[in-house]
């Protein structure tokens, strides 16, 4: 593609059909000149092949070591040439010309800085994860003391998913999720681009956050919607879990003040346990996944160890794309 206004960036892990899908319905949906770019996360299921093969268009890098999410994306930006960037996720379809309403969305609102859409399941009903709020003291007292269980669709006790909001109207927001996540060059160069300190989880959070400290306002739009099946490439619940309150605990660090800092570790520190108790009554058949979380709270309570490097410390985009090293 000759100077392209978008640079698509797609992470595959073991999703060769899926990733072959999306493909398939990027091309067939978006009108915009665009670039695509596919990072092969040491893929086993000849996804980079299969990909090649039908995409000879797209640029395909093949990895032979799994960089997570975070990092794949520092090795595919210096690849890319447009002046707007998209992370799509592989197990996603775009519907109905989702990317072009979405780009022509964030020219309507340029203070906003990051931009998002609406996601639905396979069956056409919402799947709300498409954006969030922060986590605060109180997201995490509801969820710790039950609350959020008891009431998910209240936006008082359900603050982080918004109750719930349907995802129909256009909506300032904390953060937008990775799987559409739209944003200019130049923002991911300001911003140094999501870190990758984080493996898996959380990336895009630190993104946004960091980019609201900046003055801007993520938003999302309901006219540019996308199917997204969701956790393709994560199977067992445990280590899911444990990965997730890995990066929560590091986003309390980074994102809380001092002051909170402290009360926010320990309300995420017994949240597996709180969880892990109320199943033991109602789904004991799922409590000892809760008990195997907790039990395994050392590696996830304290955040990432202070000796691996990130954005931060590295001063901004990793040298010549390449990711912090993760071993």
């Amino acid at each position: 593609m000759t100077n392209p206004i978008l640079s698509i960036i797609i992470i595959s892990y073991n999703t060769r059909d899926m990733t072959l899908a999306c493909l398939a319905s990027v091309y067939a949906q978006t009108q915009t000149p665009f670039e695509v770019i596919v990072v092969d996360n040491a893929s086993s299921d000849g996804s980079a092949d299969a990909i090649a093969a039908a995409y000879p268009q797209a640029t395909v890098l093949v990895e032979t070591h799994n960089h997570g999410f975070a990092g794949a994306h520092h090795i595919a930006m210096p690849h890319a040439t447009a002046p707007w960037v998209l992370l799509l996720n592989p197990d996603t379809l775009v519907l109905d010309g989702a990317l072009d309403k979405l780009l022509a969305f964030a020219k309507e609102r340029p203070a906003a800085g990051i931009w998002g859409g609406r996601t639905v399941h396979a069956d056409g009903t919402l799947n709300p994860y498409s954006c969030w709020g922060r986590m605060t003291l109180w997201s995490l007292f509801c969820r710790t003391s039950g609350l959020t269980g008891v009431f998910p669709k209240s936006a008082v006790f359900n603050p982080e998913a918004f109750g719930d909001w349907p995802r129909d109207t256009v909506r300032e927001v904390d953060i937008v999720a990775g799987c559409l996540f739209l944003l200019t060059r130049q923002t991911w160069d300001d911003l140094g681009g999501l870190d990758p300190i984080f493996y898996m989880y959380g990336e895009e959070a630190d993104l946004c956050l960091r980019a609201k400290a900046q003055g801007m306002q993520p938003t999302v739009t309901p006219t540019a919607t996308i199917v997204h099946y969701g956790a393709a490439s994560e199977t067992v619940q445990a280590d899911k879990v444990v990965r997730l309150l890995l990066a929560k605990a590091e986003l309390i660090k980074r994102h809380f003040s001092p002051a909170t800092r402290g009360l926010g570790r320990h309300l995420l520190r017994f949240w597996p346990l709180s969880r892990a108790l109320a199943l033991s009554v109602v789904r004991r058949e799922k409590a000892g996944e809760w008990y195997q979380v907790w039990a395994r709270r050392a590696e996830w309570q304290d955040g990432f160890a202070p000796d691996i490097k990130s954005v931060a410390t590295l001063g901004g985009q990793p040298r010549d794309g390449a990711p912090p090293a993760q071993d």
